[in-house]
């Protein structure tokens, strides 16, 4: 199955980026142990490098070109013109899995043992290098005397009052909580009832807030443009940290994970495997959560064993006595995705 508008994405900007990707590093220049590692600036940039890449270069003498951002257009580029300079890039599973062989290579060294991951959260191209969650929070400023306390208040703007935030993309974990609101069991998820989930979205529509970007969710918090808000761990963890009063509600939650992928014709391929494997290690792991707020990725790290700060904590899906948990379904979201964001598009104009 082709996934159209995940076409329209990569070949958005297509021919710009050929050009920035036939430039840099060419084979003969690369050093034997570079790589080329693509992710999203700032301080998650930062803290990659310092958790994940360091030690890496302290292990094997490998050392790291950092550039961002990453994005899928200039993954088909590169590609295209058959002159890929990135070897690990992190960005969404989904272009991984929907095009996996054709732009993103396959994972096959056996260091990379799936049964370390849990189940529902590994790939032919993927393999998880952190988990973290959709979590929903209030303004505590906002509901001082009956704060929300399940999923179903997000969708109760009688008694809650006040704008909602939620990423302008299906995928946020909103879909999901709409429908475990209107009465659906977690393990009846999936396969998404869109109809359902939409009608029940239509109860709260003229209560949501677009945002465009994680950056946007965050300032929007920070300005009080909103008293709700769906979005990731860590993001939760820096609005909080720029003078956001959050609360986490912990009833009903989706969890996902963060990957890193290899586009198709890597020039290090071997390589950046074995950097994947590194990164999913237990010092890694429990370095870069702590940094992050974030969860390791592997089964086998005790995450009672991470010094998280208070804050982090407060936000962590994966300590105990967090509610109900959902992981969401990578096939499904690998195989709808075009339909669903087309579905959303159309919604949010109707």
């Amino acid at each position: 199955m082709r996934h159209e508008h995940l076409r329209t994405l990569l070949v958005t900007g297509a021919l710009l980026a050929a050009t920035a990707a036939c430039g840099g590093q060419s084979g003969t220049e690369a050093a034997a142990k570079t790589l080329t590692w693509a992710s999203t600036g700032g301080q998650f940039q930062a803290d990659e490098k310092k958790a994940l890449q360091e030690p890496f270069t302290a292990k094997t003498g490998t050392t790291f070109v950092n550039v961002s951002p990453a994005e899928p257009a200039q993954v088909k580029a590169m590609v295209a013109a058959g002159k890929t300079t990135w070897d690990l890039a992190n960005m969404s599973w989904i272009y991984a899995g929907a095009y996996c062989g054709e732009l993103y290579e396959k994972l096959d060294d056996p260091s990379l043992d799936r049964s370390k991951f849990p189940p529902g959260t590994t790939h032919d191209c993927f393999v998880p290098t952190y988990r973290y969650a959709n979590v929903f929070s209030y303004n505590a400023d906002d509901y001082k005397a009956d704060p929300p306390t399940k999923i179903d208040d997000f969708f109760d703007v009688a008694r809650f009052p006040g704008k909602r935030i939620v990423q302008d993309y299906p995928k946020s974990g909103l879909l999901e909580a709409a429908l475990i609101a209107d009465g659906v069991a977690p393990d009846q998820v999936y396969p998404l009832d869109l109809d359902r989930a939409f009608r029940k979205l239509d109860t709260i529509k003229d209560s949501l807030v677009f945002a465009p970007s994680y950056g946007a969710v965050q300032q929007m918090l920070v300005d009080r443009q909103g008293s709700m808000v769906i979005t990731v761990t860590a993001r939760s963890i820096v609005t909080a940290q720029s003078g956001a009063n959050l609360k986490a509600v912990w009833d009903f939650t989706t969890t996902d994970i963060g990957a890193l992928v290899i586009p198709k014709g890597s020039p290090n391929k071997a390589l950046a495997q074995q950097g994947i494997a590194f990164v999913t290690e237990p010092a890694q792991a429990k370095a870069y959560a702590e940094l992050t707020g974030t969860a390791p990725a592997r089964t086998d790290v005790d995450i009672s064993s991470i010094a998280y700060s208070d804050l982090q904590k407060s936000f962590n899906a994966f300590l105990p006595d967090r509610g109900r948990l959902l992981e969401q379904d990578k096939p499904w979201w690998i195989a709808n995705t075009d339909a669903v964001v087309k579905r959303w598009t159309s919604w949010k104009v109707s």
